[in-house]
Parts: structure tokens; C-alpha cells; sequence
């Protein structure tokens, strides 16, 4: 009973102590440079699966995104360095993992039809890792267990579940619709601190959602639907313009192309 009480008791000072960038409060049981230990070892994984697209004119589109929305966040959560492929996958998929890990699937650039909208996709998935939650969906695994230990027992597909990789690993362990909703957002502010339009982002879901294919009920999905992300990105779309126009005065101006 007594470490019971310990337990809870260490889990409740953290959950007062840690907020996420929107001033959620969040469950974070996991040190940073474990979390970015296990992002670089899911990523590792990945690209021995993966083929990757070694074109420099792909390359060179991504991480001049990439650098621009880095050179605007302020807290990476311990990362030193980001590492950016692009795969050779006609999904429309990019993903980020803890310890600045980036991938971009060769076929988002069929959806994501120019910088400012492969800039909110990018945002999007930087946004989950600023926000660690990452850390969240295993603290929760670990809370769950009842015991800070838990991770010790976790295999690779269930760390890479709890990373967000479960569509990719077939583990139903995906972002929540919070986490997905607090990432558009964060990847809105960041989109637009670096000097991509804003305004992409909602053209971006329009032609997301113009793909069409089976989608289950949102009550029922982990992801927000089509209808409701762009609905949050209008709602915060004004003030999302004042820090475009500011990054626009201030010289924020991208040449990034594919």
C-alpha cells in the first residue's frame, strides 16, 4: 500500500508540474532522452524496412521546410539534432518521432500541393513532439501497469505504437483526438512564425478530405474528422495571420521547392 501510495502520489506532482505548449496539463512519467532513445531506435527500424528517396530535389524541398519551423521553436525537448528522410511510399503519410526524427512519404506531395501546405503537415508532426506526446501515450501504458517501470517490458511494436506509429505498425495505439487537434494547432503557430501561409492549412485538409475513402465516425476514431480540423484552424486562423505578417516583416520568407 505504501508504494501504491508513492506511486500515485509521484504521478499527481507530475501531472501538476507538466503542461503542454497549449497549457494542457499532461502525465509525463518518462525522461526526455529515454523518449528520444526509443524514437531513434523505431526510426532505425523503419528505415531498414522502408525504402528511402535519395533524390536531392525531394530532400532539399523537406528539410528547407523543416529548418525553417526548427529555427522558430523554442523547446525540442532535448534534441540536439533532427534527421529527415524522405520514403519511397505513395501513402500520403510524415510522421515525427522523440529524438528529431522526421519522416515524409513521397506521397504527401500529391496532397500536400505546395510549401504552405507541406509546411502544415510538417508543423503538424513537429508539434506532437514538442508537445511530447509521445512521453503521454507511454506514461499512460505506464500508469495503466502501475509501475514507472513498465517500459522495461514493452516490445518495439508497442513502443512504436505508443510513439504514434500504430497506422504504420498495426498497433491501435494512435494520438488521441486531443493530441491531434493540440498538434494542428501548434503546427498552425509554426507554420506561420516561419512564414508559410497559414491559410494552407485549411486547403490542405479540404484536399486531405477530397480523398475520400472509408472513415469511421469521429466518436469513434481516434482523429478528428476532416469537418472539425478545419473548423479549429478558421477559429484560430486570426491570430494566426498577425505572426504570418509579422514573420513576413521580419524577412520570414522561404524559397522552398520540390
Amino acid at each position: 500500500m505504501i508504494r501504491i501510495f508513492h506511486f500515485f502520489s509521484v504521478v499527481l506532482f507530475l501531472l501538476q508540474c507538466s503542461t503542454s505548449p497549449t497549457g494542457r496539463r499532461q502525465i509525463i512519467l518518462v525522461k526526455d532522452a529515454e523518449m528520444n532513445e526509443m524514437g531513434n531506435t523505431a526510426f532505425s527500424e523503419l528505415k531498414t524496412k522502408t525504402p528511402t528517396d535519395s533524390s536531392s530535389s525531394a530532400n532539399s524541398y523537406v528539410n528547407c521546410i523543416v529548418s525553417a519551423q526548427l529555427a522558430v521553436t523554442s523547446d525540442t525537448t532535448g534534441v540536439e539534432s533532427w534527421e529527415v528522410v524522405v520514403f519511397r511510399d505513395n501513402t500520403p503519410n510524415a510522421f515525427a518521432l522523440p529524438g528529431g526524427k522526421i519522416g515524409v512519404h513521397a506521397g504527401m506531395f500529391s496532397v500536400a500541393k505546395n510549401k504552405d501546405q507541406l509546411a502544415a503537415v510538417i508543423g503538424h508532426e513537429i508539434g506532437h513532439v514538442i508537445a511530447r506526446h509521445g512521453n503521454e501515450r507511454v506514461s499512460q501504458n505506464q500508469l495503466a501497469g502501475g509501475s514507472v517501470k513498465i517500459l522495461e517490458s514493452l516490445g518495439k511494436p508497442a513502443v512504436a505504437g505508443a510513439l504514434g506509429m500504430g497506422a504504420k505498425f498495426g498497433i491501435l495505439l494512435p494520438f488521441s483526438r486531443e493530441h491531434e487537434s493540440e498538434a494542428d494547432l501548434i503546427g498552425l503557430e509554426l507554420m506561420a512564425k516561419s512564414g508559410f501561409d497559414p491559410r494552407e492549412s485549411v486547403t490542405l485538409w479540404q484536399n486531405m478530405s477530397a480523398l475520400g475513402g472509408s472513415k469511421p465516425n469521429e466518436l469513434l476514431s481516434t482523429h478528428p474528422s476532416d469537418a472539425t480540423r478545419m473548423k479549429n484552424l478558421n477559429a484560430a486562423m486570426a491570430n494566426a495571420l498577425v505572426l504570418f505578417e509579422a514573420a513576413k516583416a521580419g524577412g520570414k520568407r522561404p524559397n522552398c521547392h520540390l
